[in-house]
Formats: C-alpha cells, sequence, structure tokens
C-alpha cells in the first residue's frame, strides 16, 4: 500500500467514524518499531507503522488509525487527546480503536542495561548499584553522609 492509498483510507475512516474530515498528510514510517502509528501535535499528521499492516492486516491497522484519529479529532477540539484523559478513553470505545497495538515479530525489546557501575560509601560501605556512569563527587551517601566512590563491575 502506498502512501497515497494510506492517506485515502485514513480520510475515509475519519468520515466514516468520526463525522470529521482528516485534513492533513498521513503517511508510512517504518523506523517506528515499538509503536502502531504516531500523531504529531504541532503538523497534526498521522504516522502509521507498515509492519502492523503487513503482519497483522487491515483489520487491526484500522483500529491504530482510530487511535491516531482520536488524538487529532480531540486535540482540534481543544479537549482531553493524551491517553490518560476521559475524553480520549471514551471516544476510543465509541469508535472501536485499540488502546494498544500488537507487539511485531522481530520488534527491538526494550532490555535493560546489567548494573555495570557501583557508588560505595567511603564511611560505612552501602553500596548504590547505577547502570550508567557517575560522577562520586556530586553525590553523597544516604545513610551517612560519607563520601562515594565509583567501581566498575566486571562482567
Amino acid at each position: 500500500m502506498s502512501n497515497e492509498e494510506l492517506q485515502l483510507w485514513i480520510e475515509q475512516v475519519s468520515q466514516d467514524s468520526f463525522g470529521v474530515p482528516f485534513r492533513h498528510k498521513a503517511s508510512f514510517n517504518s523506523r517506528l518499531s515499538t509503536t502502531g502509528g504516531r500523531y504529531f501535535t504541532k503538523s497534526h499528521n498521522i504516522e502509521i507503522n507498515p509492519l502492523q499492516l503487513t503482519q497483522f492486516g487491515r483489520e487491526e491497522t484500522e483500529r491504530i488509525i482510530k487511535h491516531e484519529l482520536c488524538h487529532y479529532h480531540l486535540h482540534l477540539a481543544k479537549r482531553g487527546y493524551m491517553h490518560r484523559d476521559a475524553d480520549f478513553k471514551n471516544l476510543l470505545a465509541q469508535v472501536g480503536g485499540s488502546r494498544y497495538c500488537q507487539t511485531l515479530s522481530g520488534a527491538k525489546a526494550r532490555r535493560t542495561l546489567p548494573y555495570r557501575y557501583k557508588l560505595v560509601c567511603i564511611a560505612c560501605g552501602t553500596e548504590y548499584p547505577r547502570k550508567r556512569k557517575v560522577d562520586p563527587k556530586k553525590y553523597r551517601c544516604g545513610k551517612c553522609s560519607g563520601k562515594l566512590k565509583l567501581q566498575a563491575l566486571e562482567g
């Protein structure tokens, strides 16, 4: 499916489900890896992940389009357009949009870094594991206010 076909599809879904035209730009963005789509509050454009269409089909992608259109129409109407807002949740349920998109196979999973450093209190020996390297001069021990030293962990 081309960007032009996506544009027409989103315009049609907007008119059918919301009764209001979609007057901005819609396009595919293959760099979206952990989300189904994105709405831009400044430009009012919508991007859709093309892998959602290829892996889960038109029906699931249409739910994602409805989700993004909820953001779009509520934002333009100056109502609660964020995920936490009641207006957004109510409109999403009303039009049958999806709250969350399905996980793509082969998508980059969010990985947590193992602890690679630790801050150790010189006075009392309390250890503070850290994933990132920090400057120990900027911190003090939470128990005794002693000075800290940074140690790298093997691994």
